[in-house]
């Protein structure tokens, strides 16, 4: 063993004696194993591809709901976009609910469903990739279109509830107390919030309590992103603005969206871990510990596709190196 494997073994028994460092490293390695990089890419493509169709299904469903109240929808509309950074002012100037007739309002109303499906459908696969369900036992077409429609729902009354809520901390305090108790508020809400939506994405296997730790969790990190993620990235692309015109814009908004999509798996992803008990977890194998064989039977399992198909896992002891002084063929050989 030279001296760099040494010191890498030492720190590997440091963190699975401490239960919060194995807690820690078994987030981030079941976060690898699952690919969470890939999952994060793919749901931030479909959150920006998704986006404006939602802002237009939300404001207007939320339109035919604050009817008669145009003061109430344009609140509404404001802190829908005060959310997403560096286009705010845009969307909020050109995002607008859709009207014209009945006929005209179904159709547009129904290209839009069908155009902010996409984030809604790749967030249950997410799930279902963190959770290892296998495939034989995913919903299908009709259950997951049920399950989407459940969160923009969800979603929209959030926005309600987070718009009420703002409204009413502002008219109660002032200064620097309304700001930080709209915070808290918000962050309370976040949580309660990202609770609903992962109930309605997680497979009904997983029981509900199982999904409040990563949602505690979430719920203040999405404050944090929101109250201070937008100003982070104008900082960061007020350079490249100069450079690249609207395609800063562009990757400011997709920088702010993996970040948001990052902090929804790895949310989740300690969901799983609590939930299956999955550390301490080793840095260098061999050895395999208990929950690092778990959770690469939950991989291998999860692959089953059909009721006849079944898989088996089974670990065996890694072959043992020969002594240096070991015999060798003739051919130099082992």
């Amino acid at each position: 063993m030279n001296p760099v494997e040494r010191a890498l073994r030492a720190v590997d028994r440091t963190q699975q004696r401490h239960r919060p460092l194995a807690l820690v490293v078994g987030v981030v390695k079941k976060y690898g194993d699952d690919r969470g990089g890939l999952l994060a890419a793919l749901i931030t493509y479909y959150a920006f591809v998704s986006l404006i169709p939602l802002l237009l299904l939300l404001s207007t469903a939320l339109g035919f709901v604050l009817h008669g109240h145009p003061d109430a929808q344009r609140a509404v509309v404001d802190s829908a976009l005060a959310d997403f950074p560096i286009i705010g002012d845009q969307l909020r100037s050109n995002v607008h609910s859709v009207q014209g007739s009945g006929l005209a309002l179904v159709v547009g109303v129904a290209g839009l469903l069908y155009g902010a499906l996409g984030i809604a459908q790749v967030l249950q696969h997410a799930m279902a990739e963190v959770w290892n369900v296998p495939g034989v036992r995913r919903p299908g077409y009709w259950p997951r279109l049920g399950r989407s429609l459940a969160l923009f729902a969800a979603l929209g009354t959030g926005l309600l509830l987070s718009t009420a809520a703002a409204a009413l901390v502002g008219t109660a305090l002032g200064g620097p107390a309304a700001r930080i108790g709209g915070l808290l508020l918000s962050a309370a809400l976040n949580s309660l919030l990202f609770l609903a939506c992962l109930r309605i994405l997680t497979p009904k296997e997983v029981p509900s309590r199982a999904l409040r730790p990563g949602s505690l969790l979430a719920g203040p990190l999405f404050t944090v992103l929101q109250a201070f993620g937008a100003a982070l990235v104008a900082h960061q692309l007020r350079h490249a603005t100069a450079v690249y015109g609207f395609f800063a814009t562009v990757i400011g908004l997709l920088s702010w969206l993996y970040l948001a999509a990052q902090i929804t798996l790895y949310a989740a992803e300690c969901n799983t871990v609590l939930a299956r008990r999955l550390w301490p977890r080793s840095l260098l194998q061999p050895p395999l510990t208990g929950p690092d064989e778990q959770v690469l039977e939950d991989i291998a399992r999860q692959e089953e596709r059909r009721p006849e198909q079944h898989v088996d896992v089974d670990f065996t002891d890694p072959p043992e190196d020969p002594p240096e002084d070991a015999p060798k063929d003739r051919d130099g050989s082992d």
